[in-house]
């Protein structure tokens, strides 16, 4: 009888099929909502992790400034608050053996071309140290004199620098001998519109001997920094709050977070359309339903269950949810993969688990809310009375 059942069901839905397929459609649209919008939020979670991670790796030491907020975001400090050479000592004794430890100097600097002055930021390095961390050049070469700086690539195409250029920082002429390759975000040296100077050259114009805006620890393992970050902690502020440690994976996972909520929400607007495609079905399942009252008592006559008329009715419910589940993981496949392309402008993460489970996640969805929507319209049909719906026109 179940396979008798389930051919009746096969059959009302070819009988019906412009509408059932309509009906269908609802729920295909509805699951390339809900897969694409999962898709693109995991691929951007994979895309903004990856280009976060090469600043996962570091540490902040800043002065305590006793207000909280330590006067701004690292590398852009006013140069008012210094870490004293004995401070950097201990810092450098105490996290070195994590990671490569080195002092910046930081501060807001006119800068002057010709007639045009303005303010940028100025950072002083060790050329040890640029070699190290700022390892990337476009072209030149690392300061061999004190008059000679590094620009960021920003700065160079805006204020059209090349190297060889000559300007006025600080009041002391400069000239360029390398342009430091994009950077983009960073949590320790924020170097695109940024001149770095030479160690010697900074303390020259500006003073502060010996005495860093900042220490950055680059780790050497990320599953150090709680432990580097507890050792500063408890022996740099063990009678009071002299620095405070900035943990830079903490803020790439509190952005990588952000943006997972984000397209959480997202995908929950996008479901909306599931619940116009679950009004359609129940729409349809009830018309299914009045106009085979008399096919109803016939079937109920000759001595079929209510539980089978129930399953009937859910058969039909179940095949619609088939044809647009299967289409709309079809189309989500396809309309996914060049959604995210224009988006995000690469594919990379698309074919990786974490993208690709939405794909049945958004079907079962999609499925269940169609069997669900012909559930009280297949228990009003099997509820009715034989002889009653035999009687209807």
């Amino acid at each position: 009888m179940k396979d008798i059942i389930f051919a009746m069901a096969v059959r009302n839905v070819r009988i019906n099929l412009l509408r059932s397929i309509l009906a269908a459609i609802g729920i295909t649209i509805g699951i390339i909502s809900i897969a694409c919008m999962g898709m693109l939020g995991s691929n951007m979670t994979a895309s903004v992790t990856e280009s976060l991670s090469t600043m996962a790796d570091k540490l902040i030491v800043s002065p305590y400034s006793g207000k909280g907020g330590g006067g701004g975001p690292p590398g852009m400090s006013s140069g008012s608050d210094n870490l004293t050479k004995s401070q950097f000592k201990n810092i450098y004794k105490i996290s070195s053996k994590y990671g490569y430890v080195y002092g910046v100097h930081s501060i807001r600097a006119k800068v002057k071309k010709g007639k045009d002055e303005w303010n940028t930021q100025v950072y002083g390095l060790e050329v040890s140290d640029m070699k190290t961390i700022l390892n990337n050049l476009t072209s030149g070469g690392y300061p061999s004199s004190d008059n000679s700086v590094l620009i960021g690539s920003s700065f160079a195409e805006d204020n059209d620098f090349k190297v060889g250029s000559r300007f006025t920082v600080g009041g002391s002429g400069v000239k360029v001998s390398g342009i430091i390759e994009p950077r983009g975000m960073s949590m320790d040296l924020s170097t695109d519109n940024a001149v770095i100077l030479t160690k010697n050259m900074y303390e020259s114009a500006f003073g502060a001997k010996d005495e860093y805006n900042q220490v950055n620890i680059v780790l050497h393992d990320i599953n150090d920094a709680d432990a580097v970050s507890n050792d500063i902690d408890s022996q740099m502020n063990r009678r009071e709050e002299t620095v405070r440690v900035q943990d830079s994976s903490r803020m790439v996972s509190m952005i990588s977070s952000s943006v997972s909520t984000i397209t959480s929400f997202a995908t929950l607007i996008a479901s909306i359309s599931l619940l116009v495609a679950a009004v359609s079905i129940f729409n349809i399942m009830m018309m299914s339903v009045t106009e085979r009252i008399r096919e109803i008592g016939v079937l109920r006559s000759i001595g079929t269950q209510k539980k089978e008329i129930l399953r009937m009715f859910v058969y039909e419910a179940a095949l619609i949810g088939i044809l647009g589940a299967t289409l709309g993981m079809i189309l989500s496949l396809i309309m996914g993969y060049f959604f995210i392309h224009i988006m995000i402008g690469n594919t990379k993460y698309f074919f990786t688990y974490d993208s690709l489970i939405h794909l049945p996640y958004a079907m079962a969805v999609g499925l269940i809310i169609c069997i669900l929507s012909g559930l009280y319209p297949a228990w009003r049909g099997a509820q009715m009375d034989p002889i009653e719906a035999l009687r209807a026109e």
